[in-house]
Order: structure tokens, then sequence, then C-alpha cells
């Protein structure tokens, strides 16, 4: 790329990357030709500066704004450095608003522990009695308050800026960070933001309106495009429990709201009866009539629905969160349509007491996004392991003339050994103590190899600790072993403690879709060897099978989009901690001999040189001994 189209698209660096200006390239003319991208792009290869560069330096001239969405802290602040980095060199003036979940936002102590739904009902109840000070303060008579004005003038002086700055301005002014951000969104070019913003319509209405902003009039950037998916579907599910009708009980005799005990406790009997043939740990599927009649005997059903509605707000205002109205909001969801969802009951136990959940179960997120995909200017989704980009066309819904590309990874291929070693497996059929004992004679003879660190990833921590009672025994090295919830602190510790054994080599035990299998940046000698052990197939359980089904008469494509690639991806994103820039140099084990069949050894990208091999200890002694 010359030096004249480097400045014309606003690059901010002297050097591109192998690979990367064909990335820039393309999505220039994707965005002038307003055409959708998915994009299948690897680690390293600079996305964040590759989608942004194009998109802002044509969003500049022409009614355009940029929706970068991210699940990932991290990310945030790589897009917004990004975008000081663009100003800097290239003297433009770019305002941009860095936004995060509004209570994650909020200065009020005790929210961070509220459940989404219960913080906006809370919050809505303290803004519409004004007991909200950081609320209040943002107003003078409808108007912004010349501090709210004060705030927004030096946020923009400030911009790009971090989410941490604007809640730091704001609680010096006694300001709701929310409310200033949605102020500086209207005047800001790029939005950094998580993905609720735009694919959950109860937020992204709120929002966009606030903002000024419209869907036509933005080009939608979405980071770790693979996670969107199971996002939606959790975004779209709910569920009932014994378990929350026990505290709803509890709560409404603490509150004085026994008028509504009888009906707690008949819904109580409802799951009872719809369970008394289900053994514990075991699931049916649930009619959707058939509750609603049951519920009706004892109350009209919508009925119901506003009373619950009613006494979870007056509860909000003492103790914010309420029991009684997340069974609202789930009697809400339950009325939804069955197209594309499922309906399950399902017995469990806790702490000895026999748990009856009811579950509302979205399968398909093509629901909710493919309108939005339609209605946006145009949609990049990108990601690392974005394979295959069909499936995500289809799963999502994204428009027929969607552009689909796959790059190949940036850097030397001789810095990356790849390998599969099929002397073991996880097959729940062949789980025993032999086969634990061989995973784990593999696993140490392996970390052994390896002049530095290592993380082994499993399928669960269950199949993590019984491996380990073996592996324990036989490798040389620190073992640290990573914990279910951790959180962001004690991920930070687990982190640092983990670099600091770089010299003498430590193992990290964690788990697939864990703490550490996506999201971590471990560059240079951190980090030498990835083991991924299994393949994370998930219970063939009622929700997996009902998946399955749907994709199977929607695409004719069931086992691939509802089990096996799923699985697949999570196994990639936990290889991809291992490379994460061009000086770096490791090896990625697979450790299952199904990544020698056919229709899993297919899924790996195409520009991967896989090795297959029993002789391990041989080939990493090699790779690592030569220069």
């Amino acid at each position: 790329m010359d030096l004249k189209l480097k400045k014309q698209l606003l690059f901010p660096y002297d050097e591109i990357r192998a690979e990367q200006d064909k990335l820039i390239i393309d999505i220039k003319d994707a965005v002038e030709n307003k055409k959708s991208m998915i994009i299948h792009a690897p680690t390293g290869l600079g996305k964040t500066v590759a989608a942004l560069c194009p998109a802002l330096s044509f969003a500049l001239k022409r009614d355009v704004n940029i929706f970068f969405l991210t699940s990932r802290h991290t990310q945030h602040h790589i897009a917004i450095e990004t975008l000081k980095q663009i100003k800097e060199k290239h003297s433009t003036d770019i305002i941009a608003t860095d936004i995060i979940g509004k209570k994650w936002m909020c200065p009020v102590p005790g929210t961070k522990e509220l459940y989404s739904n219960e913080f906006s009902e809370y919050c809505k109840l303290q803004r519409e009695e004004k007991k909200c000070e950081y609320y209040s303060n943002m107003y003078d008579k409808h108007k912004l308050s010349p501090e709210a004005k004060l705030a927004i003038e030096e946020l923009k002086g400030l911009s790009p800026a971090h989410v941490e700055k604007v809640v730091e301005v704001c609680e010096e002014r006694k300001l709701c960070p929310y409310e200033i951000s949605m102020k500086l969104a209207s005047k800001s070019k790029v939005i950094i933001a998580d993905y609720y913003y735009v694919f959950n319509p109860s937020v992204s209405e709120t929002f966009l309106k606030k903002s000024g902003k419209k869907l036509e009039n933005s080009i939608i950037i979405v980071d770790e495009g693979h996670n969107l998916p199971e996002r939606i579907r959790n975004l779209l599910s709910d569920k009932l429990s014994s378990r929350i009708i026990r505290r709803a009980a509890s709560e409404a005799k603490k509150h004085g709201h026994t008028d509504i005990l009888k009906s707690l406790n008949a819904m109580q009997k409802i799951l009872s009866e719809l369970s008394k043939d289900i053994e514990t740990y075991k699931e049916k599927l649930a009619d959707k009539q058939s509750f609603i009649d049951k519920i009706n005997k004892i109350a009209k059903y919508d009925e119901l629905i506003e009373d619950m509605e009613f006494i979870g707000d007056e509860i909000r205002e003492e103790q914010k969160q309420s029991y009684i109205g997340s069974i609202a909001h789930f009697l809400n969801a339950w009325q939804g349509s069955d197209e594309g969802f499922s309906r399950i009951i399902t017995v469990r136990e806790f702490n000895g007491k026999r748990i009856v959940e009811l579950s509302y179960k979205c399968l398909d997120p093509s629901l909710m996004s493919q309108e939005i995909l339609a209605s946006s200017y145009l949609t990049i989704a990108m990601s690392g392991t974005m394979t295959p980009t069909s499936m995500y066309r289809e799963m999502l819904g994204f428009p027929e003339d969607t552009i689909e590309k796959q790059y190949n990874s940036p850097f030397p291929e001789e810095n990356r050994l790849n390998l599969i070693i099929p002397e073991t497996t996880t097959k729940y059929d062949f789980r025993c103590k032999d086969e634990y004992r061989k995973i784990a004679n593999v696993c140490a003879g392996l970390t052994k190899q390896v002049p530095g660190n290592s993380i082994i990833f499993f399928p669960s921590y269950n199949l993590r600790d019984r491996i380990n009672d073996y592996f324990s025994m036989l490798c040389r090295k620190n073992i640290l072993l990573e914990k279910p919830f951790l959180t962001k602190e004690e991920k930070a510790e687990l982190l640092e403690e983990f670099k600091n054994y770089k010299e003498t080599g430590a193992v990290l035990l964690g788990v697939h879709s864990g703490s550490f299998s996506e999201g971590i940046d471990l560059i240079g000698d951190f980090l030498k060897c990835v083991v991924v052990v299994g393949l994370p197939l998930g219970p063939p359980d009622l929700q997996t099978q009902e998946l399955i089904k749907y994709y199977d008469k929607k695409f004719g494509k069931g086992w691939d989009y509802g089990y096996k690639l799923p699985a697949f991806i999570k196994c990639l994103q936990s290889a991809g901690r291992c490379i994460r820039s061009e000086k770096d140099r490791g090896v990625i084990a697979f450790l299952d001999v199904r990544y020698t069949w056919g229709s899993y050894f297919k899924c790996f990208p195409p520009d991967w040189e896989i090795k297959i091999s029993k002789q391990y200890n041989e080939v990493v002694k090699e790779f690592f001994e030569q220069n």
C-alpha cells in the first residue's frame, strides 16, 4: 500500500503487516460499495485498525457513524488507543464515546451486584422518584445543567477517551456517567460499546433515541463476531425455577405482600406436577399452553403478570432487586413464539433439595439479528475463528450479497508447530482411569520439552481434575489451577503469577470457555505451548438435540451448526492464546484421536500446516532446538 493511500485511509502506523493490506483494501471496497462482510482473520493480523481506518475515512466524508462492538474490555482499550493514534498521526478531529453496560458505569453502591433486568427496573424507579442525585444533577428545569455542559465539553476535549475517564469526570461532578455518555455519543462519529447496545432491542431503542443515531446511517463493526450468536441466544432466553419461587415467597413475606403467596405456592405446585415423572438430572420438553392453562386456574395470566410487576417495582424501591419481578419477566417471555425456541423442564439437585427449572431457550439468533443487519448501513463481523464464514452468514441472517473472506496468518509459519497427537480421547465412552493416566502422561511428556510456560485446556473442570490426579505426580514444573468464576482481580493475579515462571516454566490447567481461553495476550516468552485436550462437545441434552433438529430443518446442517462446529471453535480460541505476535514461537498440540477424523480435520483453518505424530516428544524437542 503506497503512502498516499495510507494517508487517505488514515492508517496510523509506519508499517503494514503481511495480509493486513489486503484486509484494509477489501474493507475499503466493501464500505464504498455498501456491502456487509464476514471476516476470518487470524490473531495478530491487526483487525481493529484494519476495520476502523477505512470505515472512519469513509464516515468522516459522509453522514455515517461507526459502532465498534466488542464484549471484551481490553478490546475497548485497543479501539480507543487506535483512534488516538489516528488523531495524532493525521491531525484528525475525532469525537468518540467509549461506553460499557449501564450498571457497570453506575456510581451508586450495590448496583453492580444486580442482574441486568433488576438494575434496569431499580434505575428507572430511582429516576422517576427523583431519588438519584447523579441523575438529578444532570438537569435544570428539563435542560442540561451548567455542570453537565461543562463535563461534556471537557470530555469532548479529551476524546477519544476511555470509559474510566468518563466515570472519573462524572463522579467528581456528581453526574450520571451513562447520561453524560449518551450526550457525548450524540456528538460522536465513533461509538465503542458492548453488543447489547445494538443487538438488544430493549437497550438499543433507548440508546439510539438518546444518542440521535440511526442504524441505516451506521457502520456496525462486530469484534470477536463468533460470540454473537450465543450472546443473542442468551439474551432471548429466560427461566423459572422452584428455587426462585421459594425466594420470591420469602420476599413477599418480608415486604408484607402476603396476597401474592397463594399464587406463588400454586406456581410451585405446578412445577412439581409438570416434573413428577422426571428423575433427578433428567429433563423433558414442556408445552407452552399447558403451563399457561395451569396458571390461569390460579389467576388470569396477564393480571398475575401485572400484579407481580407492581409488587416487584415496590420491592426494588427498598432493596434494588426482586425475585417476584423476575418471575413476572419470565411469565411475559413464556408467551413468546415456539418458532426458533425450545421449552424444557429440568430436574436438578442443590444442597440436597430438588430443583425444578422451566426454561424458554432461544435456538435461532437471527430472529433478532437479521432485522438489525438489514437495517444497518452495513455490518462487518470479524474474528480469528470465524470459520466457516457461511455458517455465520446463515446463522445470523446476513444479507445474501454479504462478502465472505478468509485471510492467512501474517506470522512466519516456521514459528508455529501445529501438532495432532492421536493417542488418547476424552470421548465419553472411553473415559476411565487408564485413559486419564494416558492423557496425563502425554501432557507431562509434552510440557517437559517446553522451555517455558504451557497452558493445557480441558473440556471441563471435572475432567481436568480427574486427569490432574495423575498429571500432578508426573509433572516436574509448577502447576497452577484456574478456578471457576474468577473475578477480574483474581484472573489478573493468577496471570501475573503465571508470567513470573517464564524462565523456569509452569503449567496452567484451564478449561475451554474459561477465564484464559479467550481475551488474554501472553506475547513474547510468557507462553510457549498450548495443549488442547479433547473436544468440548456439549452433553447431548435436550437443548442440543433441539438445536440440531432446528438447524437440520432450516439449513440441513444440524450436526455442524448445532453441535460440532461450536465446540471446534472453542478449541481454536484456546489454541489462539499461543502465537500473538510475529516474534512469538510456540507449539499448539491437539490431544485426541478425533482430530484426525475427516469431519473434524477439515475444520482447521486452511493456512494451518498440521502434523500428525505419535513421536510428539521428539518433534517438540526438535522444534525448540531450532533457531
